[in-house]
């Protein structure tokens, strides 16, 4: 709410509001300048002016050249806080710079989105933010196949206890944050209605009797989104659509907060309009946009639905908005990183059975005192571990697709590493587009699909067999590994992972391990990560193998699984 003078008028600008409309309509000579967005008032109404400047608040700025003041397009970008001096002691990961610039920034501007590249750390970024104001509660929402990984982090980065939300605490939840047991509360955006409407009024047309399309008035939320301080919205293009229901829940529920993060690596999916429900969640699109007319009338003009394209950046950046790519900050970043995604599976039942299963065979094989049956055992055991991993691997598909349509809408490649062919087989119907290389794929096709993936930009995503690709490949064209399915041995993990990793590669290569939530893949990582010895152990004879990896599966199985709780 500024005045300033331009020429020979008064220049009051504001963010839409009807009042304030009505009130400049009452003073004298007043005209609507439609290209530069202002009312303009003539300076010899002075006294006028004066009066209404301190009537509703309004800022007087000194006047500067026309171009200067008024022109978006000329004004810079404003250099990002460094960060320096900011105590961060509070995170147990120590940030790397550009991540502290990315937290000092966003404790200025307080409602914003963190748009950098995939893999550069946005969710230890506003982890940083919400613990550095001390913002808690706090309100996570994320896609499902995220919520243990921001519980996991939450707690690896800050130390803050954070709690997934289910029906066993639906009613209670808030008592957990006051018992002192938990200050972040993580939900996914199928859920929000379950955990925060308390009910929404169905209206009628009048004229037809048939039912309207309710809206955000209509819904009537619990009290106890009133708890919350902070709310972090991962994945925040899943909301780029005022109509869907999740847009509407994560809104209301974000209204009136002080702080409101929005992580996305493709905040513009498409067109500028993209970001008007974004920006209506981060509570700055009457802010820092005037309103929804003023936005799509400025930005979202043309037969391609985009205008002022420059202008819309510089507002973007210098008010809520922060995106970083991958070459612009490399010299802070490792070669390479690990992120572990844990992943709910959908045939529960199917995979308890079989575990029973296990461990029986388990509890016979320790108590076995006979070389020859214990022996023998040990191979009846790698079948059914082999079952298991088979029951999570089919489970787990559901979350890891959620997952994948994330990094191909950011426009990424992936390398995705599997085992099973009914896997592969699932993967590709999936993802039409894909190339694969399998075991039964002979030399010529095998790289035929590298060739395409190293070169077709179309080409998004190909679909690796471990034994079949796991040596040998350059896939150089995606800083992206994930394993759906994964070897027994770090080693073999490794040189998984270094197809990306190697000479020819310009990024960092970031690597995800998906795990069943509860399964026998935590306990298989456990052994390749934790026990990096066990690449050793299992040099010698096929004999060894198989004693070696049951050896462990029964101690672990004998442990409670931390990270999985």
């Amino acid at each position: 709410m500024e005045i300033t003078v331009i020429k020979q008028d008064y220049a009051i600008s504001f963010a839409y509001r009807p009042h304030l409309v009505e009130a400049v309509k009452h003073l004298p000579g007043r005209k609507w300048n439609d290209s530069l967005k202002v009312w303009t008032v003539p300076l010899m109404y002075r006294d006028e002016v004066s009066k209404f400047r301190l009537k509703w608040g309004f800022k007087m700025v000194e006047a500067k050249e026309p171009e200067k003041e008024i022109v978006v397009e000329e004004v810079q970008v404003k250099a990002m806080p460094t960060g320096e001096g900011l105590d961060l002691s509070f995170m147990k990961m120590k940030p790397y710079p550009f991540q502290v610039e990315g937290i000092a920034a966003g404790i200025e501007f307080e409602r914003l989105i963190i748009g950098d590249q995939p893999g550069l750390g946005k969710t230890l970024q506003s982890i940083g933010i919400v613990g550095f104001v001390k913002s808690f509660p706090c309100l996570v929402i994320c896609p499902s196949s995220l919520k243990e990984n921001w519980r996991r982090e939450f707690e690896k980065v800050s130390g803050r206890k954070a709690m997934i939300l289910t029906d066993a605490v639906k009613r209670n939840y808030k008592l957990f944050y006051e018992a002192g047991l938990a200050d972040v509360f993580i939900v996914n955006y199928e859920s929000l209605k379950k955990y925060f409407v308390s009910s929404i009024t169905q209206r009628t047309s009048p004229s037809t009797g048939k039912p309207i399309p309710w809206t955000l008035k209509d819904v009537y939320f619990r009290n106890e989104i009133e708890m919350f301080k902070s709310v972090i919205i991962d994945e925040l293009h899943r909301c780029k659509s005022t109509a869907t229901q999740q847009s509407k829940f994560t809104k209301g529920i974000t209204t009136g907060k002080r702080f409101v993060i929005g992580l996305t690596g493709t905040p513009v999916v498409n067109k500028p309009k993209d970001l008007v429900s974004q920006l209506y969640i981060i509570n700055q699109m009457n802010q820092t946009f005037g309103n929804y007319k003023h936005f799509t009338d400025r930005y979202c003009a043309g037969n391609n639905e985009a205008s002022n394209l420059k202008e819309l950046n510089v507002k973007l950046r210098n008010n809520c908005f922060i995106r970083r790519e991958k070459q612009a900050v490399l010299k802070d970043l490792p070669d390479k990183q690990r992120q572990v995604v844990i992943c709910n599976i959908n045939n529960r039942k199917e995979y308890d059975d079989a575990e029973k299963d296990l461990i029986k065979y388990l509890k016979d094989y320790k108590d076995a005192s006979d070389s020859k049956i214990a022996s023998a055992l040990r191979g009846e055991i790698m079948v059914k571990i082999g079952i298991l991993k088979n029951i999570s691997a089919r489970g787990k598909l559901a979350e890891v697709f959620d997952f994948v349509d994330d990094i191909m809408e950011a426009g990424e490649k992936l390398i995705l590493f599997i085992h099973l062919k009914e896997v592969s087989a699932a993967v590709m119907a999936r993802y039409h587009g894909a190339v694969s290389i399998t075991g039964s794929d002979d030399m010529i096709s095998r790289q035929n699909s590298v060739d395409r993936f190293q070169k077709d930009p179309k080409v998004k995503l190909i679909v690796c067999s471990i034994k079949a690709a796991g040596v040998g490949l350059t896939l150089t064209a995606s800083s992206r590994v994930g394993f759906i399915e994964f070897p027994w041995t770090y080693a073999d993990c490794e040189q998984c992972e270094d197809r990306a990793h190697r000479i020819g590669q310009k990024d960092s290569v970031m690597v995800y391990y998906f795990l069943g939530k509860n399964t026998i893949d935590s306990k298989i990582y456990k052994i390749i990560q934790a026990k990096k010895a066990i690449a050793q152990a299992v040099t010698g004879s096929t004999e060894q193998i198989p004693e070696n990896i049951v050896d462990m599966v029964v101690n672990l199985f004998n442990q409670k699984d931390e990270d999985e709780h």
